[in-house]
């Protein structure tokens, strides 16, 4: 096995995509990875696989918790030393990693990079920042696999990690104005001038805000608006947070996450996790958002959470050299955005309007999948989004379809729990998404995975996984 990285062929292998007609042809262009075969009548596309070979993250934990004192480069570092050993990668020149973090110090400018150069991998590993708040993870992924798809490179390994225990404090802007005046005054006459004019309001910090920067409102705020537009009631919200923890609960204990996870400071599973959850339990909690009629509670809305998850993808031939697993491959993408400042939609609705547009291009409907992965940031807003591609006036209204996409089997929703059990470590989450999605495929072995993640900033992101 060589321990660097193999130059890509100057040409792309072809293979088959289920995209249509020019959307096929500019896959990687468009976020959309190739495929090896074609159930709908896909054309021949010069893009290669991109293969899902494994990941690895840490446990998550709740804020100030047994993570309060790791940096964002501690747990990132941990996550992909777990997956180097995991994958005998020591000493390797993987092609690239991707990753980021929401909340970073001026320190982790160069996250990524620290991350690679603090690892078991080859320095010569190349590294790069991405930030898309929560879909962080995910566009990581899809970024490194689009490379991957048109040649660039033959590995990769792309994730996130998010602290709230250690978010950065900015300084009161007024006194760094001061700071920067002081740092260029010429005498110490000048300075002392500069110094007079400090105030006790000057030392105040700017503390991190969980709001949208255009409206003031909180995620959760925002998100209580949807949940009474759409008409989505307390009782349906803690029945899905209940079966989340429920089903983690399940996942845990037959073993699923064994090679998906590495302990990490004394923390061998998720500490969200509540096994006993039941709907009868959480509806015991009081509203958190919306007021004393919300309909949103701290068990029905995720927690603030540290953690960071990554993911190993290759292409088939770099799998096939080092004897790797193939557990599934990544075949199509889409990101949307939705107006939230200024128009009618709410600020996590973007995965509503990302998912039909990369179904229309993959050739697909909305029932054509084993499984599905959508984020829980709140039940809410998973309930919302399911409602929506339910409701024929939001079809003609906003996606200018003449039927809705329908409803789906919510037996094959999130099936291992997800964020409301786990947490939601912001730019962690895509990677825990795509490896659990991916071995839930590789078990089966075979069928077809959808994911699909709402973000900050009228921001959503989705994927398609195959095998």
């Amino acid at each position: 096995m060589s321990s660097a990285e193999k130059p890509a062929s100057g040409r792309a292998r072809t293979t088959r995509s289920t995209a249509k007609g020019a959307a096929a042809k500019s896959g990687g262009a468009k976020g959309g990875t190739a495929k090896s075969a074609a159930p709908k009548g896909g054309t021949d596309s010069g893009v290669r696989r991109v293969a899902v070979i494994g990941a690895n993250r840490i446990p998550f934990a709740r804020s100030n918790g047994p993570y309060a004192n790791a940096s964002n480069q501690d747990m990132l570092t941990a996550a992909l030393d777990g997956l180097i050993s995991r994958f005998s990668l020591q000493g390797e020149r993987i092609g690239e990693v991707a990753a980021g973090a929401v909340l970073k110090h001026s320190r982790d400018f160069n996250l990524a990079r620290e991350c690679v150069l603090g690892s078991a991998l080859s320095p010569e590993t190349p590294a790069a920042d991405v930030q898309m708040a929560c879909g962080t993870g995910l566009q990581a992924i899809v970024n490194v696999a689009n490379k991957i798809a048109l040649g660039q490179i033959d590995s990769a390994i792309a994730g996130g990690v998010d602290t709230t225990s250690d978010a950065p404090l900015a300084v009161n802007d007024k006194l760094r104005k001061l700071l920067v005046q002081l740092n260029a005054a010429k005498s110490a006459g000048d300075r002392l001038k500069l110094l007079a004019k400090i105030r006790p309001g000057h030392i105040v910090p700017e503390i991190p805000r969980n709001s949208e920067p255009r409206t003031g409102l909180s995620m959760g705020e925002h998100a209580s608006v949807t949940a009474k537009e759409w008409d989505i009631s307390r009782a349906a919200q803690d029945e899905l947070a209940a079966t989340s923890h429920q089903r983690l609960a399940a996942a845990y204990e037959r073993g699923f996450f064994d090679d998906l996870l590495t302990p990490f400071l004394k923390l061998s599973k998720d500490q969200n996790l509540r096994a006993d959850s039941t709907a009868e339990k959480l509806g015991k909690l009081k509203p958190a958002f919306g007021g004393p009629e919300g309909t949103m509670t701290a068990g029905n809305s995720t927690p603030l959470s540290d953690g960071a998850s990554t993911v190993l993808l290759a292409t088939e031939e770099w799998a096939k050299e080092r004897n790797l697993p193939v557990l599934a491959y990544l075949t199509f993408s889409q990101t949307a955005a939705v107006d939230y400042v200024h128009g009618d939609e709410g600020l996590l609705m973007a995965p509503a309007y990302a998912v039909p547009r990369m179904l229309a291009r993959a050739g697909l409907s909305l029932q054509d999948f084993d499984y599905y992965e959508i984020h829980e940031a709140f039940a809410s807003q998973v309930l919302a989004t399911l409602k929506a591609w339910e409701d024929p006036a939001f079809a003609k209204e906003k996606l200018g379809q003449d039927a809705p996409l329908g409803s789906i089997d919510r037996a094959k929703l999130n099936v291992n729990g997800s964020s409301l059990a786990a947490g939601h470590p912001f730019a962690a989450t895509g990677g825990r998404i795509v490896a659990t999605l991916a071995k839930l495929l590789d078990e089966k072995g075979s069928g077809r995975g959808l994911i699909s993640i709402c973000a900050a900033g009228g921001q959503g992101i989705t994927a398609i996984l195959e095998k």
